[in-house]
């Protein structure tokens, strides 16, 4: 049964390799189009239909409009996205100048808070000397 499969692997190789060998095809050329049975002969400019020509021109020029149109309505958002994104930026830097300044405040207080208290004790060690060695201590009251 493998025999038969590898023979059979080998012989469908054999005939597709002509198939691959083939040169890749520019999509829409002739070549492209014979290849898939598809073909396209443009008549001579004598035997277009006028009328046929005319619609076709109209087509175009409005598939061109709504083309102009697309293209302006994206350049719009995309210019409005840019402005958006802009001001969000300029927001989101004032709010971390912002946060660095609460942060900034935050460690002066706590360092003026620290002194404060280094500051108390060294008084309190101070009073307790005096009180402790029978001088007369002034304090405030």
């Amino acid at each position: 049964m493998r025999r038969i499969t590898l023979i059979g692997l080998a012989g469908l190789t054999a005939v597709a390799m002509p198939a691959f060998a083939a040169a890749p095809q520019e999509p829409g050329s002739q070549a492209w189009l014979r290849m898939r049975g598809e073909t396209y002969h443009r008549a001579p400019d004598a035997e277009q239909d006028p009328a046929e020509v005319a619609a076709t021109a109209r087509l175009n020029a409005g598939i061109a409009e709504r083309n102009a149109a697309a293209a302006q309505a994206e350049a719009e958002a995309q210019a409005s996205w840019e402005a958006a994104n802009e001001k969000w930026r300029a927001e989101a830097a004032a709010a971390e100048t912002a946060r660095a300044q609460w942060e900034a405040d935050a460690a002066a207080a706590e360092a003026a808070k620290a002194r404060y208290e280094r500051e108390r004790a060294a008084w309190e060690a101070e009073l307790a000397r005096c009180r402790a060695s029978g001088r007369v201590c002034v304090t405030p009251d």
